[in-house]
């Protein structure tokens, strides 16, 4: 009778760690790793399709890797927009350190806040809202980025860079940001969808 009474207590499954099904916002799985490994490739991908947005200043370039790390970050959570944004320009580091640098923190400022907020109001306005609230901080941290780093890396004066803030930062900018923004809001619903099917 004893015996009978602790078999009906045991649980009837065990989890197995290689599991690949999906069970849980933080749990990994061989399926969740794929998944992520996926979005850094797309996003090392996206990383190298680069081209100019803005007349003014033809040598500043768009590419849409921050894409991938925004919908990463919708789809799994900040976790996954952190690594995602930070893998996907290691190979660019050896032959543009600074430049990797400056876009590694630029894309964090966009999909992490992004994707924290998005995980507290899980709709589409919540989506809008994460959208905007990363951007006005990858906004900031670009320009804030530009007076450290475009010195070093064009051998100018700190004065030079911001006689560009109004002109040609900001415009740039704010136009990169709302390509992101915008396909990303039209596409992360449908992706994140496939993705955890």
């Amino acid at each position: 009778m004893e015996e009978t009474r602790l078999s009906m207590s045991m649980p009837t499954h065990s989890v197995d760690p290689h599991s690949t099904k999906n069970d849980g916002e933080g749990r990994w799985s061989t399926r969740r790793i794929a998944i992520y490994a996926l979005f850094v490739a797309l996003a090392i991908v996206a990383s190298f399709i680069e081209f100019p947005i803005f007349p003014a200043a033809p040598y500043l370039k768009y590419d849409p890797s921050g894409i991938v790390s925004l919908i990463a970050g919708f789809a799994f959570g900040p976790m996954a927009a952190v690594l995602v944004s930070i893998l996907s320009w290691i190979p660019h580091m050896f032959a543009d350190p600074l430049g990797s640098i400056m876009a590694i923190v630029v894309a964090l400022g966009l999909s992490v806040p992004a994707s924290l907020l998005y995980r507290r109001f899980h709709s589409r306005i919540g989506a809008l809202y994460g959208i905007l609230l990363g951007a006005g901080c990858a906004l900031i941290i670009a320009l804030l980025g530009n007076l450290v780093i475009t010195p070093l890396y064009a051998n100018i004066s700190a004065g030079q860079v911001i006689a560009m803030i109004l002109p040609i930062l900001l415009p740039f900018n704010l136009l990169k940001l709302a390509i992101h923004g915008v396909v990303t809001f039209i596409i992360y619903k449908p992706i994140s969808m496939l993705v955890k099917r």
